[in-house]
């Protein structure tokens, strides 16, 4: 049975602020060995604006949730809708995907990966650049402008694909463990750093991580997983204003508690 856990006086959800809306959705895939069920039957849904972190065991299904709402793939079963639109290609105008791995192209510079993504849209190389080089000193860039992947640090290349995703101006933005590869002290100061960036640049967030911390810190609810075949579980509500400091979030009392309780439903 599915538990959800609300904070008083939040609104129930409705379909004209429901930007990300997942209903009963299926994914299955075929194999030589038979049918194996990725997801079975998930609800989710996303405000428009708000922050949703998706926990759970190792192959659950988080990733091909997010490909599912990207229009990367197509449900076996149920129904899907982004800012109201259920074709795959209208999912996809509407997301920007940021996957685990940084994906940055070992032949341009720093300022060239992040206009990529505008590149793409069909402006010419010169504007590109121009519309991202902006964001490069906002995003603590400033300088490495003509650096290559292998010239950045780790968390500095994080932050050129999180650039690349946020240029296209998508509403949603589909985040698969973005920090996962990170060193434990770069993935804490790049937690708070997304953060404040989700404040100045606001964005409908669904963020897929393994660390239970990372969710309860950055998002405004988390909905834990079972494991596979994937369903939610529980949804369980963070009542604090965002951004949060990540110091006093250590000992916030209230994130303890969701923590324990996260712990609890992922152990069960």
């Amino acid at each position: 049975m599915q538990t959800k856990v609300k904070a008083p006086g939040v609104e129930p959800l409705s379909d004209h602020k429901t930007s990300v809306a997942v209903a009963r959705v299926e994914r299955r895939f075929s194999s030589r060995r038979g049918v194996t069920p990725a997801l079975a039957g998930i609800d989710l849904h996303v405000r428009a604006g708000e922050v949703v972190g998706v926990v759970g065991p190792s192959g659950c299904g988080k990733s091909t949730l997010l490909e599912l709402i990207a229009g990367l793939q197509e449900p076996d079963g149920g129904t899907l809708t982004v800012a109201g639109e259920a074709s795959a290609q209208a999912r996809r105008h509407a997301c920007s995907y940021m996957p685990q791995q940084d994906l940055l192209l070992p032949w341009r510079d720093a300022l060239g990966n992040a206009a990529l993504a505008l590149e793409c849209q069909g402006v010419s190389r010169k504007e590109a650049r121009r519309r991202a080089a902006p964001l490069l000193e906002r995003f603590g860039l400033g300088g490495f402008e003509r650096s290559r992947p292998a010239e950045l640090s780790g968390g500095m290349r994080q932050r050129v694909a999180f650039m690349r995703a946020l240029l296209p101006g998508r509403p949603v933005l589909l985040l698969d463990e973005p920090f996962a590869s990170l060193d434990s002290i770069t993935r804490a100061s790049m937690q708070q750093w997304l953060a404040d960036t989700l404040a100045a640049e606001p964005r409908t967030v669904l963020l897929v991580t393994h660390d239970v911390e990372e969710a309860l810190f950055l998002s405004d609810r988390v909905a834990v997983l079972s494991p596979r075949p994937g369903r939610v579980l529980e949804e369980l509500q963070v009542a604090l204003p965002r951004p949060r400091d990540r110091r006093a979030a250590v000992t916030d009392p209230e994130l303890a508690r969701l923590r324990g309780r996260a712990l609890e439903v992922l152990g069960a």
